[in-house]
């Protein structure tokens, strides 16, 4: 015998990709072929347990997609019940004359134990399983199931959409965002199978009855034609041993109906088995539990009734609900017991020295003490996480480390409200709710949501607060749903944007230089002190940040600079110089791979006087009339808002030597519209005008 080939046959049997189609396999053997009564009993007690563990496994998964081949194993575990059922009823209608044991010793105790050896009675119980499976728990998961898979499909945009923003964020990398794209699909193909493995369930239950029937019947005809038995001992036998057989399936089917109910209906994924949940929910108010305490004592008071039961049971329950209050209140007593700390610690007080005058902190966050979870670790807190991902991801688009957000607790801030400043001075705050959500409307929704109304602190979108349950609804309506961490995360990033000018200083910029003489140590020596002076950099940096022109090309940046800065170090001519070197770049930022460029004109006359009043006022622009002012604004901001409503990014496109006013004149009130210079378009864009702004509208 070459046991090297069994060797490799064991191991291969051992492989856990064979189980499938292993238990195929038997489920054909058992359809097929006639199977001795111990391999039939030991198959039976092999369904129940299989059963069981299904079950266990659900109840102590913490989400439904831990248990993604849940559908799978419903239908296999159903195809090897009604095998069962194939192969029982063949040996219960060839040997059921010979005895109750002829059919194996597992349909014989139910049989024979279970229901007392009582047809009657077992066909009453089999037929209340067969209403609870069929009518109750199957029916209610079929339709759970159903709704699910209709929702889970509908919030799938939004869910996407919610991934887009975190990772426009920096909340999350390009590996996150796949892995959670990969998630939301995998869950609307797991909800989508459930819905459909529902069915193989309700047909199994159906499948239960007609059963029992055809094998009552079936026993029946065989026992008298067949056999010569009267009826009476032919009804006793085979429909005792067909009853048996039909509680050996039921009870492994009512198991996997009520596993499959338990997974359609499990709500969230908060880190919580069912049992968990259950207990923590259902359990966390005394008020209830001693409501309930009353009113089965006061039962238990009354004249007939099984007064030590009810009292015993109201006694339970009082004590309960007694120890779960103090266990509630020691609870919030530790949890007050960190600001409580803060407000009566007084520090010695000692002699002052320069030490005691603190730094002001470039990017500072302050939070009331109900957030303090938010950004501490040791309490689940993922802001800091978050907080990490923003500079990260702004330090690659500007082209500069953005310095630390330095956290501190506020007690002269209201519990749950924020407060974001740069360089000692608040630039934005805002109230959140830490244990809700904020649902952001988007533009457009299809319905409207329970919840306290608010704004979204970063864009100023209409918003609600809801609560954790509700996202998946408020994603299917169209919002985009999101944790209070994410919006404080969003509010800082929009910030550090609008401000990232005032985060460039001279240490930074020296550390920018120091990185390009790496690679180009002759173009820094000429360029800095040589050429210009470091603040002359640092100003030109400036203006290309408040501008939103990254600077992540520095090797273009510093050459351009060498060879203007020896004909002029005035930052606004060196800085339109920069913008035209960086032109590309500029337009890629704005339009992407787009090879034609819609843009807004100045009428030339126009130009001519701009031109004029700036030569004439200076870069003040105070030589122009305040009302063609006004009129010249009006007209580029309803211009620049009907090419939005077209959706395509706003663009005004005029001379260099107007540029920088004009793009002073409208930055703060038309902030999405972008004042390009002739000379920054590269020559291989095509422009096409739109709208072109005139003297007189």
């Amino acid at each position: 015998m070459d046991f090297s080939k069994l060797k490799t046959l064991l191991t291969m049997l051992g492989k856990a990709e064979l189980g499938a189609p292993l238990v195929i396999v038997m489920i054909l053997a058992m359809i097929m072929l006639p199977l001795p009564a111990f391999i039939l009993d030991l198959l039976f007690t092999f369904n129940i347990a299989f059963s069981l563990i299904i079950l266990l496994v659900v109840v102590y998964t913490l989400k439904p997609l831990e248990f993604a081949s849940f559908p799978t194993v419903i239908l296999l575990a159903t195809l090897l019940r009604l095998a069962l059922n194939v192969a029982s009823t063949r040996i219960v209608l060839l040997e059921g004359h010979n005895g109750g044991d002829a059919a194996g010793k597992v349909i014989e105790a139910f049989g024979a134990f279970v229901i007392g050896g009582n047809f009657a009675v077992g066909l009453v119980v089999f037929i209340i399983l067969v209403v609870i499976n069929f009518m109750v728990v199957t029916k209610g998961a079929g339709r759970v199931a159903e709704v699910g898979a209709r929702f889970t499909l509908d919030a799938m945009p939004g869910k996407q959409m919610a991934i887009d923003a975190d990772l426009n964020a920096g909340l999350i990398t390009q590996d996150e965002a796949r892995i959670r794209r990969a998630e939301v699909a995998t869950e609307a193909d797991f909800y989508g199978s459930m819905d459909g493995a529902s069915k193989f369930v309700r047909g199994d239950a159906i499948a239960g009855i007609i059963i029992l029937f055809v094998n009552v019947i079936g026993g029946l005809a065989i026992g008298v034609g067949q056999h010569g038995l009267s009826f009476a001992d032919a009804g006793h036998i085979y429909v005792l041993l067909t009853i048996g057989d039909g509680l050996v399936a039921q009870i492994p089917s009512l198991l996997l109906s009520t596993a499959s109910a338990l997974v359609v209906t499990k709500v969230g994924s908060s880190g919580q088995n069912i049992g968990q949940q259950v207990s923590t929910q259902l359990f966390e108010n005394p008020k209830a539990l001693l409501i309930t305490a009353a009113v089965i004592g006061a039962l238990g008071i009354i004249p007939g009734m099984p007064n030590v039961v009810f009292i015993l049971l109201a006694s339970i329950l009082a004590g309960s609900a007694y120890l779960i209050d103090k266990k509630r209140k020691q609870a919030e007593l530790v949890e007050l017991d960190y600001p409580m700390t803060l407000v009566n610690s007084v520090p010695e007080i000692k002699e002052l020295g320069w030490d005691d005058v603190m730094p002001v902190d470039v990017i500072g966050l302050e939070v009331g003490y109900r957030l303090i979870p938010l950004v501490d670790k040791n309490q689940g807190g993922q802001l800091m996480t978050r907080i990490k991902g923003v500079r990260k991801k702004l330090s690659q688009e500007l082209g500069f480390l953005v310095p630390s957000v330095h956290i501190r607790d506020n007690l002269d801030l209201t519990p749950t409200t924020y407060r974001i400043s740069l360089m000692g001075v608040t630039v934005g705050e805002a109230d959140i709710m830490p244990e809700m959500e904020m649902a952001i409307n988007p533009g457009r929704v299809f319905g409207s949501l329970p919840g306290k109304a608010c704004k979204d602190p970063a864009f100023g979108l209409e918003a609600i607060w809801i609560e954790p349950n509700q996202k998946d609804h408020a994603q299917t309506l169209g919002y985009t749903v999101v944790d209070p961490g994410t919006v404080v995360a969003t509010h800082l990033s929009h910030l550090l944007q609008s401000h990232a000018h005032e985060l460039l200083g001279y240490e930074e910029t020296q550390k920018m230089l120091e990185n390009l003489a790496k690679s180009a140590p002759k173009l820094v020596e000429d360029l800095v002190p040589k050429t210009l002076p470091l603040g002359v950099v640092v100003k030109v940096l400036q203006n290309l940040l408040q501008e939103r022109v990254p600077i992540r090309d520095m090797r273009t940046i510093a050459e351009t600079l060498a060879e203007y800065g020896a004909k002029s170090q005035d930052p606004d001519i060196l800085t339109s110089a920069v913008r035209a070197a960086l032109g590309r770049l500029i337009i890629h930022e704005i339009s992407g791979i787009q090879n034609e460029l819609p843009v807004i004109t100045l009428d030339g006359e126009l130009e001519q006087l701009l031109h004029k009043s700036l030569q004439t006022a200076g870069e003040s622009g105070v030589g122009i009339e305040p009302g063609l002012a006004e009129q010249m604004h009006s007209s580029i901001q309803d211009s620049a808002q009907k090419m939005e409503m077209e959706g395509e990014t706003a663009i005004l496109l005029v001379s260099s030597y107007i540029r920088p006013w004009l793009s002073r004149f409208v930055r703060h009130s038309i902030p999405s519209l972008h004042v390009l210079a002739y000379n920054e378009i590269p020559a291989d864009r095509q422009i096409r005008v739109v709208a072109t702004v005139g003297r007189r509208a």
